[in-house]
């Protein structure tokens, strides 16, 4: 069994993708993430496998300071590829904030890497990751309209970005960042917004795009638009126009977010895994 760390990120494809795809669905924040470090998005990515004999046995993928994400191909040999990455991994002084992976394994790695490193963990996102292949047909929608978002609206989904790190508890960006993050998004025509007489009220941006499936993900409402059914309006037809170019749609969501897992459920979209991100102190 070897610890391998890529310093080749179509090294490591050629190893991870085909397993990935295999799983498309389950692992699209894996594979979306590596397809984006191939294209030279990411600085300084940390990319590595548990081999034996030519087998694959686990992936490891970092984008600093993004989590470190955390995949067992093999979960009979999860304890021993646990051991020999913790202990790779503080031989080669990996500096790791926080993990995501499934609920199981996550715990499994971070029970560990607290006894050998004295790091405790917490939980900082409780989540669900759901598939939709096709929207519920009698679903009632909000009053409005969708449309792509332009240039035009880039101070206004720099401020919701923003809210939305502030609401869901993730880290802040800096202002500059997130401007270059909403021009990168509005030059890839990603971001909808849906409208109400003249008034935007809710978006949500298209991610990580895959062979077959493709992630929702920063769905948002400020404050005074909520409990209006704009969000899962929004959603509903965001997610109704990508599935006519791909197979099927995923999406993150807190699980102690009772609403937000209702109405997406009420959309048609259904759970596939139980995911966790957890931090270190």
């Amino acid at each position: 069994m070897k610890f391998q760390r890529y310093e080749n990120a179509k090294d490591f494809a050629r190893i991870a993708t085909p397993f990935l795809e295999k799983n498309e669905d389950k692992f699209s924040l894996f594979l979306g993430v590596l397809q984006a470090i191939k294209d030279g998005k990411y600085e300084n990515p940390y990319i590595a496998t548990v081999e034996e004999d030519g087998e694959l046995l686990a992936l490891f993928q970092m984008t600093p300071p993004h989590p470190l994400n955390i995949i067992f191909v093999d979960k009979e040999r999860m304890e021993e590829c646990i051991n020999l990455s913790i202990h790779e991994l503080i031989q080669q002084s990996i500096s790791i904030n926080s993990i995501i992976s499934v609920k199981e394994w996550a715990y499994a790695f971070a029970q560990k890497w607290q006894e050998k490193t004295g790091q405790s963990f917490s939980i900082l996102m409780d989540q669900g990751l759901y598939r939709l292949d096709q929207i519920e047909d009698a679903l009632e929608m909000s009053p409005g309209a969708w449309r792509y978002a332009t240039k035009e609206d880039a101070l206004l989904i720099e401020k919701w970005y923003s809210l939305f790190e502030e609401n869901t508890g993730l880290p802040k960006t800096a202002p500059e960042e997130i401007k270059n993050r909403v021009k990168a998004m509005l030059d890839a025509n990603e971001v909808f917004l849906w409208e109400n007489q003249g008034q935007t009220v809710s978006m949500m941006k298209k991610a990580r795009p895959t062979a077959n499936g493709v992630t929702v993900s920063l769905v948002f409402t400020p404050e005074e638009e909520r409990k209006k059914g704009y969000a899962r309006t929004m959603v509903a037809a965001g997610s109704k126009e990508l599935l006519k170019e791909f197979q099927f749609c995923v999406l993150y969501t807190d699980m102690l977010n009772p609403t937000s897992n209702k109405i997406y459920q009420e959309i048609g979209y259904k759970k596939l895994i139980d995911s966790v991100h957890l931090g270190f102190e």
